[in-house]
């Protein structure tokens, strides 16, 4: 995807995160001692035994609303664990507490919640929304021998790492990106295309890889633009791309900027198409760009939430709890809390050092579809879906790979 949906203007920062090299990470031998002291846990009242699950996502700025959605998803989950008396793990009946911070989209805040996480000693970490923050944090939670599972952040750096405790449960960008640059030449026609992107973990390595596929395809890529995940006026940008006279316009990042971007491209008279990952497939983006959000063609990692094996049943339950629509990602931090819990059953302990092995090679029906991770965290058949809005809605144009 992905993420991914930013406080993350410091371009610099966003280079060493997302490209920084990093040292391997520790083995489990060395990793065993603190991830022990990670599942240190109390007695209820009842004679279960309360662990904490942590959540990292923007819960403050211009995706908050992504962040909560994210939030929604790891609470339901858990909820229902412990409704039902809790998971029988090891001969005891365990229930578990979320433990939410808000990472502010940000890398530097990112790492210390990371660092907060490790200290309150969480027994697995459900996030990171953004590639951004996601890829830094990663190396703390490494270093802690904790299992970390990101149900958004789609950069190919995450899991190119070589940490053990890093997992996903979407496609990742080189998926993606390589599904829009071809569907983009192949199936849009574009010929000439322009591509601006927010510099960002995500963002860019989005576009980056978009890019690739796209040239490989055929197509030509006329003029490539940058800017931040906290702007807002593309006029400038946008008036140097109409030169160019492109079939479309690619633009990496998140929802908040490709609305202005797509209303600013119609009223300055550019005809060309307007694509965009993840990040972009999202009821907000209906919302801020209106009318102008029609004909927009946006990709999402997964099957489409309706069509989901679960998905009908998770989406009708999502909205009586919450009072609210699925945006984007809720569904896999469900998914992401139950393969966390069932690799602890198939353990036998809540201790990560015990539990991350049988992570490592779950096999779990999830309500976003099967889940199993290849040798470096990567989900194995991840589908992408592409979209378009068309009569103020998103439709399935079509939807590539993904388990059989």
């Amino acid at each position: 995807m992905t993420i991914a949906r930013y406080s993350l203007i410091a371009a610099a920062i966003l280079g060493l995160a997302a490209c920084g090299k990093q040292e391997p990470a520790q083995s489990d031998t060395a990793s065993a001692p603190a991830a022990s002291a990670a599942a240190a846990s109390t007695d209820t009242s009842g004679g279960a035994v309360t662990v904490k699950i942590g959540h990292a996502a923007p819960l403050t700025g211009n995706i908050a609303h992504l962040g909560k959605d994210n939030e929604d998803g790891v609470k339901l989950a858990i909820d229902e664990i412990n409704a039902a008396g809790g998971a029988d793990i090891g001969g005891k009946k365990v229930k578990f507490e979320m433990d939410s911070e808000d990472d502010q989209a940000d890398p530097k805040t990112a790492t210390t919640v990371a660092q907060r996480f490790v200290d309150e000693k969480v027994v697995g970490v459900i996030g990171h929304l953004n590639s951004g923050t996601t890829i830094p944090a990663s190396k703390i939670y490494s270093d802690a021998g904790i299992p970390q599972i990101s149900p958004s952040a789609t950069a190919v750096a995450y899991t190119a790492q070589g940490f053990k405790t890093a997992f996903r449960v979407m496609a990742n960008d080189a998926q993606q990106g390589k599904v829009l640059g071809e569907y983009a030449v192949q199936k849009l026609g574009a010929k000439k295309i322009a591509i601006v992107d927010d510099r960002t973990a995500y963002g860019q390595g989005l576009a980056d890889e978009f890019e690739k596929a796209a040239k490989a395809a055929g197509g030509d890529v006329v003029k490539r633009e940058f800017t931040t995940n906290q702007e807002t006026d593309f006029n400038a940008i946008l008036t140097s791309i109409k030169g160019t006279k492109p079939d479309l316009i690619f633009y990496g990042g998140m929802d908040a900027q490709a609305a202005p971007l797509k209303k600013q491209a119609k009223k300055l008279g550019i005809s060309a198409k307007v694509m965009g990952g993840d990040g972009t497939q999202t009821p907000e983006l209906i919302k801020l760009a209106g009318d102008d959000s029609e004909g927009m063609v946006s990709s999402s990692p997964g099957q489409p939430k309706d069509q989901l094996p679960g998905g009908k049943e998770f989406l009708d339950k999502f909205k009586k709890t919450f009072g609210m629509e699925v945006q984007l990602y809720a569904p896999y931090c469900y998914d992401a809390v139950k393969v966390m819990v069932e690799a602890m059953k198939k353990a036998g302990s809540t201790e990560p050092a015990k539990y991350l092995p049988e992570l490592a090679k779950i096999d779990y029906q999830g309500v976003t579809g099967p889940i199993t991770f290849d040798e470096k965290g990567d989900i194995k058949n991840g589908a992408i879906t592409i979209y378009t809005v068309k009569g103020g809605k998103w439709e399935v144009l079509e939807i590539v790979g993904g388990a059989k």
